[in-house]
């Protein structure tokens, strides 16, 4: 009996704990659930910038053409008997550049003096008679007739004489030469191509929402292909569309007065046609907007992000120059993709750029 009171007395115990402790886990509280922490802002780097006056450069790209380029062609017909000119030679106007065979047109100005000269002595003949009342003013007014006759039939001929000595209508240099010693040649036919590289002009196309522009008297920057540059000047701006294209032909004077810049190369031409107050960015803080246009991010006073549509006004090798911006601004340069329009972001200092 006294084993049987003892496991009696040891099982009251465990009860008793068991239920102290569950007593103390029902009745005790919760604990408190941390506070939500409120959402940061997304950190964006910025850089502040100003503006800064800058051209705005019309640029275009064309071709150099010669100022003149004219087809030399015979006045009269016969072969060329020689050139007095190799291909490439600098001529001046008046030189001579080939001759014609003459053939039997000497003995033609011969012929043709020959019979001026008679038809001058019958005139004074006839005027003598008229003076002593022999022969009437009809008669008179024929032998004079046949004189101016005579004479143009002789200038005719001396003409055609002096043709045969095909001589440069202008400065330049020879081309090409269209007729070899040999060749027959008609009146009309072209034997020699001659051009004029002083001035050059640079001839471009202009679009036709860029036309007003550009006016007469506006300097232009000519940049050849091999490196080479030279300025000019807008001497013709078309006043009619091209049909298929729309765009207007404009032609930029270049002085050449040594012959440095050969005609025929491709070109740009800058116009500078104004002067903006532009941002330089980099292309790649550029972005497009809801509505498809080009735009840059910036941050306002109360760190929230503005979309700025820009306009490209010049580009350079360490970035470009847009307008849109306010003057002074600060540019979202890091995580302008990760934002939108409105949000407010933690703008951070981007650190030194290129400037």
């Amino acid at each position: 009996m006294a084993g049987y009171g003892r496991w009696i007395a040891a099982g009251s115990i465990v009860l008793l704990t068991v239920a102290w402790i569950a007593s103390g886990v029902l009745t005790r509280e919760p604990p408190a659930e941390p506070e939500p922490r409120a959402a940061q802002p997304m950190a964006v780097a910025v850089e502040s910038r100003a503006a800064e006056s800058v051209e705005r450069i019309l640029v275009l790209q064309g071709q150099v053409e010669p100022d003149q380029r004219v087809h030399v062609r015979a006045e009269t017909e016969g072969q060329v008997a020689e050139w007095a000119v190799t291909r490439g030679a600098d001529v001046v106007a008046e030189d001579l550049l080939a001759r014609l065979r003459i053939d039997d047109r000497e003995a033609q100005r011969r012929q043709a003096i020959a019979r001026e000269r008679g038809a001058e002595s019958d005139f004074e003949a006839t005027r003598r008679l008229h003076q002593q009342g022999h022969a009437s003013r009809t008669e008179l007014e024929a032998r004079e007739a046949e004189l101016e006759a005579a004479r143009a039939a002789r200038e005719a001929v001396e003409l055609d004489l002096r043709n045969t000595r095909i001589r440069a209508p202008l400065a330049g240099i020879v081309h090409q030469r269209l007729a070899e010693v040999g060749d027959f040649v008609g009146r009309g036919d072209p034997v020699a191509e001659i051009i004029d590289n002083d001035p050059l002009r640079a001839v471009v196309q202009v679009p036709q929402h860029q036309i007003g522009r550009v006016e007469r008297g506006q300097t232009a920057r000519i940049r050849f292909l091999d490196g080479r540059t030279a300025e000019g000047e807008v001497r013709f701006v078309a006043r009619v569309a091209e049909p298929g294209s729309r765009t207007f032909r404009l032609e930029v004077e270049v002085p050449n007065p040594d012959g440095a810049l050969p005609s025929g190369l491709s070109a740009g031409v800058e116009i500078p046609t104004d002067i903006v107050r532009a941002h330089r960015v980099s292309p790649a803080v550029m972005s497009l907007g809801d509505d498809g246009r080009v735009g840059v991010k910036t941050v306002d006073d109360a760190d929230r992000v503005v979309f700025h549509p820009v306009e490209v006004v010049r580009t350079a090798a360490e970035g470009v120059w847009v307008t849109g911006l306010p003057d002074e601004v600060r540019v979202i340069t890091v995580g302008q993709g990760f934002v939108t329009e409105g949000e407010r972001v933690r703008p951070q200092a981007a650190g030194e750029t290129e400037r």
